[in-house]
Order: C-alpha cells, then sequence, then structure tokens
C-alpha cells in the first residue's frame, strides 16, 4: 500500500510543479505584454531652449531586438539640411542622418531596454546604451556609458502622438512604417500591438 501511495503522489507532485511554472510563466508574459513598449516616435528637446532637437522612431527587427533611427531633425540656423555621418567608423559612415539608425541592439525586459548602444553622430563614438519607459508610455529613459552604468548620462526623450507620423519625410515611413494610413495611426498602433506579441515588426 505505501509503494502504491508512493507511485501515486509522485505524479501528482511533478504534475502541480508543472502547473504552477506555467501558471508563472504566463503571468510574466502577461505582465510584459501589458508594458507600454518603446515602439513609436519620441522628441529629444534642447535643455537650454526647450526647442525640439530630433526626433526618433523606435521599431522592433525581426531577430526581436529594438532599434531607434533619426526620423526627423531640426538644424540649427546655417547648419545643413542634407548632414551626412561623415565621422561615422562603421557600416553608417557618409550615410544621411534622416534614416540613420541611432540605438541598436536593445533587448526587452519589461520596461527596460539592455544590452544595446547608441551612436554620436557628431564624432562617430559609439557607446553602451540601456533604456527606461515610464509606466504611463510617455516618457523616455535613455542612459549612454563607457565601462560602468554608474557613470552613464542620462536623456530623457517624450513621446510623440500617432498624428506626428503626417510630418515624417515619406522614406522614412515607406521604409519603417510601410502600413502607415492617412491618418497616421494604424501603423504605430500595429507595430505596438506586435512589439508586446513578441512578434516581428517587418
Amino acid at each position: 500500500m505505501i509503494v502504491r501511495l508512493r507511485t501515486l503522489v509522485r505524479p501528482l507532485a511533478l504534475a502541480g510543479l508543472a502547473a504552477l511554472l506555467a501558471a508563472n510563466y504566463l503571468a510574466a508574459n502577461r505582465a510584459i505584454a501589458a508594458d507600454p513598449s518603446v515602439v513609436g516616435l519620441w522628441q529629444k528637446v534642447d535643455d537650454e531652449t526647450g526647442k525640439p532637437v530630433s526626433w526618433f522612431l523606435f521599431h522592433e527587427q525581426q531577430n526581436g531586438l529594438y532599434e531607434g533611427v533619426i526620423a526627423k531633425y531640426f538644424p540649427r540656423p546655417g547648419e545643413r539640411t542634407d548632414q551626412v555621418c561623415s565621422s561615422c567608423t562603421d557600416d553608417r559612415k557618409n550615410e544621411p542622418l534622416l534614416g540613420l539608425p541611432l540605438i541598436r541592439g536593445m533587448q526587452r525586459n519589461g520596461l527596460a531596454y539592455e544590452n544595446g548602444n547608441i551612436l554620436d553622430p557628431r564624432d562617430g563614438n559609439i557607446y553602451n546604451a540601456v533604456m527606461h519607459v515610464s509606466p504611463d508610455g510617455q516618457t523616455l529613459t535613455v542612459r549612454g556609458y563607457l565601462g560602468l552604468e554608474l557613470f552613464g548620462r542620462d536623456e530623457v526623450w517624450h513621446r510623440l502622438p500617432n498624428s506626428a507620423i503626417k510630418q515624417l519625410d515619406p522614406a522614412i515611413v515607406a521604409r519603417y512604417l510601410p502600413g502607415q494610413t492617412s491618418t497616421g495611426s494604424m501603423a504605430l498602433r500595429h507595430s505596438e500591438r506586435t512589439a508586446r506579441s513578441g512578434n516581428p515588426v517587418h
């Protein structure tokens, strides 16, 4: 009888453990899916003037990593409107700033994005980078650093409404938001849903 009880208890215990692990896994996935994604348009402003410097468009790549490209920039008086990254030393060398991938390789962990890098197009230097989306999805803290993250520098960018994509260059829209509508809302909503579900954005 004791042997029979043991043979019954062991499968039940294993089944209970498997169910618990599965429940925890699903709960964790639901928590990640509920978090706002970095996918979409963000604006960086000048700390001194409060004027916009650049807009960045984030999308999820087919490999599951997140990339942020320069979707629009606002040249200062006297600056060229067709600038290129002449200081870049990798595949971005002499590529136009408009559409240039500035942030690469970000891995999502809930509201945090890790193990990425950020380019400074002024001198071509590439820094390690992490990001964090606020719980309300309206601000993005970007931190670039060399060596230890502790000694990095933060920038806070602000989310733009979906309607802002109407102000983007058509080439940017065609490349990164091929499914956008005239209102500019469908593509970003689709990208947001796709990012939350963990499927790649094409």
